[in-house]
């Protein structure tokens, strides 16, 4: 079972949520999301319990609960479809649009500057 933690406070890593979780069950990976820039906490995380009726325990007793003063939210994680690249998805339609290169002018006028 996936599980959402949301929530988290930024002075958790992932051993401590391991941690936190293993109390309940068996727990397969803890995987606290940072900031791709900074590599700061987004203060949510993902738990994976290979066994649901540990992972659901743990949901029930786990959320609401305060630590560090935040309270965490626990859920069972939504599937998300598989994404592309956006930005060359962005180019890919733009370009279908019949407006020629995003970049230049509309119906081809020049801009005079």
């Amino acid at each position: 079972m996936k599980l959402f933690v949301g929530g988290i406070s930024a002075n958790l890593d992932d051993v401590d949520l391991k941690e936190m979780f293993e109390l309940y069950g068996d727990v397969q990976s803890a995987l606290i999301i940072k900031d791709k820039a900074t590599g700061k906490s987004k203060g949510f995380g993902f738990i994976d319990m290979p066994n649901d009726s540990e992972g659901k325990e743990a949901m029930d007793l786990l959320d609401g609960v305060a630590i560090f003063g935040k309270k965490i939210a626990v859920k069972v994680a939504e599937d998300q479809p598989a994404r592309g690249n956006s930005t060359s998805d962005f180019r890919r339609n733009d370009r279908n649009d019949n407006r020629g290169n995003r970049f230049e002018p509309r119906n081809n006028e020049r801009r005079r500057y």
